[in-house]
């Protein structure tokens, strides 16, 4: 389609783009006043209730210290020489990291001497920090885990709906940068698999890269976020389901009751699922159908983060990536315009809201289909803008409808009182008036038409024609007279010519409104007139070639060779080029004509001139100057050199036998040249020294080339 084809076409529908272009910018304004950021966040939470069930991630166990182990230890916090005995219990079994998800700032006696003396000698042990916030105050680690530089800190992103979808893998305090405790858990299990952080320089060297995947930092409008907090380097969570995490109970680690293949070379969290303790923490799992929320524990999200960490990086299973402002922009224009062209597609209200609904549903895999790839494209703009698009054209739709109607009794009354057929189509090219004109015209009755196009009652041939008529007068808006073969009900072909032009209504319905002409009669009467012109013209050109070429050969004759050397020298003086001039007569002809007669003398001259025009260029004129003799005009020649190379070719072509009525017959040719300027600079020189030269090779014993002097 071409650019003014696009140009026209956009502006028939400029309404219904105007609107839909409307709908999307106001959607586009809305979502960055951050109107929909909470429906967003909500349906982004859904998302993750559609996957598969969960899969159990052998890499990671928790040990949790429940409301009976609270019980049996006496008191919260967990003594100091219980914990140690927990801690000592883990390491026996040769895990790869441990991370302590409790609070040891403070000696809880008995036994604080045991504690820190297990903190001295685990070497893959982490312990957690609380960095002061807006919500919390600074919490320190056990000092020696902190010399040890054994500490993760232990806070967590909520949103404003309270519900955890980020997580943090660094932070920055007066100056000094923190990593996250559950970072720190899954860099000392990635060491284990050869994987250490680097800085992801085909990227951003500013990126974490871990294994097979890029770090990409949250930015405060990714997603479905609207101006959201981004501080430190945070990322979108990807969560595995909270029953993906096998988990165990302290007193049965202490009891030697727990197998040391679920401790052995794996990450192990320890810490609270006491409801009393109130660690908890909601994410988008938290939530089920009926609208009740099931917190998990903090341990459980901490080791769901670091299960997404390691799948990152060991599998390529990303965190959630976004896509730019740009393009989600796009994305809600895409879907706007999708109920713009589902509306007017449509011709009911019944198959507008199927196609409405099939378009979500469309929108709503195609959101699912990109999260399950790890990408969280936004649903909640483009929903709106599909469904807002789809309700006001429909709306504007059934206005035009109604002017239609009007429009429609209005045209009626006017066309039934002309006695030319007329027609009245849409912009489908479907009858949508007809008079009574038309129909006798046609042979068709009303009914039979009306509704329907050319298509679906002519022949193709004719409905081809008639059809592409109307196209064109759709698509440029001008007013044009056609003329077609008409074929009727009976089959008898007219031709007519069709007077075509476009109106619209108050609310903008385009018809098409065509008046017809029978000029049979009129086109017998001017073919006959083009005939007799044609056989006219034709006899003029005859005449007018005669006067310029020779009858018998076909080659210009003297009258073209004298206009034509008089125009290839001026072309030549402009543009300072050579002229070459050849003067050709046949040797042994007379003896040829006298010997064999006159007509093999003429099919030696045809043969003859055949040959010289094989010998020269396309840009060179050979011409027939009288009886035996010839001239040929050779313009743009690079050197004089050139002109006899191609004089000798032709004595050489010449000289070979012609057969003519299957016998031998032998000639030769004497050749004088000429050169423009050398030779000369009119037309009447050069012949002369070209003809001086051809006899002196006739002196000279014939069939040869001479050069003028």
């Amino acid at each position: 389609m071409d650019r003014k084809r696009v140009a026209r076409w956009l502006k028939r529908e400029r309404r219904v783009w105007l609107t839909s272009g409307a709908v999307a910018g106001s959607v586009i304004l809305l979502r960055y006043m951050g109107l929909f950021q909470s429906w967003e966040l909500a349906a982004f939470d859904r998302l993750f209730h559609f996957r598969p069930p969960a899969t159990t991630d052998t890499r990671i166990l928790i040990v949790e210290i429940d409301e009976n182990d609270l019980q049996d230890a006496g008191k919260w916090p967990v003594p100091d020489r219980l914990m140690a005995q927990l801690l000592e219990s883990v390491n026996g079994y040769r895990p790869r990291v441990i991370g302590l998800d409790v609070y040891r700032d403070l000696p809880v006696e008995p036994g604080h001497q045991e504690l820190n003396a297990a903190f001295e000698t685990i070497p893959n042990l982490i312990g957690i920090e609380q960095l002061e916030d807006k919500e919390s105050f600074w919490v320190l680690p056990p000092p020696i885990l902190q010399r040890k530089q054994q500490v993760g800190f232990n806070n967590i992103l909520v949103d404003a709906d309270g519900q955890v979808r980020r997580f943090l893998l660094y932070s920055h305090k007066n100056g000094e940068a923190y990593t996250s405790f559950a970072l720190k858990l899954a860099q000392i299990y990635l060491e284990g698999e050869g994987i250490r952080p680097q800085a992801a320089t085909d990227v951003n060297p500013a990126y974490l890269q871990l294994g097979k995947t890029v770090f990409r930092p949250f930015r405060p409008s990714d997603g479905g976020y609207i101006r959201a907090d981004a501080k430190g380097y945070q990322v979108i969570s990807n969560f595995h389901r909270p029953e993906s995490f096998t988990k165990v109970k302290m007193g049965d680690v202490l009891a030697g009751e727990v197998a040391p293949e679920l401790i052995r070379d794996r990450a192990i969290l320890i810490g609270s699922t006491a409801p009393s303790l109130k660690d908890k923490a909601y994410i988008p799992y938290s939530t089920n159908w009926q609208g009740s929320a099931k917190p998990i524990y903090g341990v459980e999200l901490h080791a769901n983060i670091v299960s997404q960490i390691l799948s990152a990086a060991l599998a390529g299973r990303p965190l959630m990536r976004t896509i730019p402002e740009g393009v989600e922009w796009l994305w809600i224009v895409v879907w706007s315009g999708m109920g713009a062209i589902i509306v007017r597609q449509s011709r009911s209200l019944v198959r507008s809201s199927i196609l409405t609904l099939s378009a979500i549903a469309l929108l709503s895999s195609s959101v699912y289909l990109s999260f399950s790839f790890g990408w969280w494209i936004p649903s909640i703009p483009p929903l709106i803008s599909l469904i807002a698009s789809s309700a006001i054209l429909t709306g504007y739709l059934a206005h035009k409808q109604e002017e239609l109607k009007r429009s429609k009794e209005f045209l009626q009354s006017i066309i039934d009182s002309i006695p030319d057929p007329i027609f009245v189509k849409d912009r489908h090219h479907r009858w949508m008036l007809l008079n009574q004109a038309f129909c006798q015209f046609s042979g068709y009755p009303i009914e039979d038409l009306l509704g329907k196009s050319d298509r679906d009652i002519f022949p193709s041939k004719t409905a081809h024609v008639l059809w592409s008529q109307d196209r064109l007068v759709f698509e440029t808006s001008e007013a044009r007279e056609d003329e077609a073969e008409f074929v009727d009900a009976k089959g008898n072909a007219f031709l007519i010519a069709t007077n075509r032009s476009l109106h619209k209504d108050a609310a903008g319905n385009l018809f098409l409104v065509g008046v017809i002409r029978d000029i049979t009669e009129r086109k017998r009467i001017e073919e006959e007139l083009r005939r007799e012109t044609a056989e006219l013209m034709r006899f003029n050109a005859e005449l007018k070639l005669s006067a310029y070429y020779d009858e018998l050969t076909g080659l210009p004759n003297k009258k073209h060779f004298d206009e034509s050397f008089a125009k290839a020298l001026g072309w030549g003086e402009k543009h300072n080029q050579l002229v070459g001039l050849l003067f050709l007569d046949l040797d042994g002809f007379k003896q040829v004509n006298d010997t064999l007669g006159h007509e093999m003398g003429n099919l030696l001259l045809k043969a003859v001139a055949g040959r010289i025009q094989n010998c020269l260029r396309g840009s060179d004129l050979v011409a027939r100057w009288a009886g035996d003799e010839f001239t040929a005009i050779l313009p743009g020649i690079k050197q004089a050199e050139d002109v006899a190379i191609i004089a000798e070719k032709i004595v050489f072509s010449l000289s070979q036998p012609f057969m003519l009525e299957n016998r031998a017959v032998i000639v030769g040719v004497s050749i004088g040249s000429s050169i423009y300027p050398e030779n000369g600079k009119t037309p009447d020189l050069l012949i002369h020294k070209a003809d001086t030269a051809m006899y002196q090779a006739k002196e000279l014993g014939r069939n040869q080339h001479q050069v003028a002097r």
